[in-house]
């Protein structure tokens, strides 16, 4: 009930106010259930998002993977030195 009432306002911000939304949620057991306004798609909306704040989401992902795999890459040799 209270899920279709916070779809029902982003559609409404959507007609009346002609803006672009997308409504993500995940309930406490897992399901997802989202919105995107008709006129864009999801990828439009993170477009927007990353170039009204001037940041990368993937980048800053892509970096924090990359030590971390540099990480385990020096621990795991240095257990192979120890064997």
């Amino acid at each position: 009930k209270r899920r279709n009432g916070i779809f029902k306002k982003a559609h409404e911000l959507t007609v009346l106010c002609d803006a672009k939304v997308s409504l993500i949620m995940f309930s406490n057991t897992g399901k997802f259930h989202e919105y995107i306004s008709p006129s864009t798609t999801t990828k439009k909306i993170y477009d927007m998002y990353q170039t009204t704040l001037g940041f990368d989401l993937w980048t800053s992902h892509y970096e924090r993977m990359t030590e971390t795999m540099k990480k385990l890459k020096e621990s795991n040799n240095k257990l192979r030195r120890e064997i």
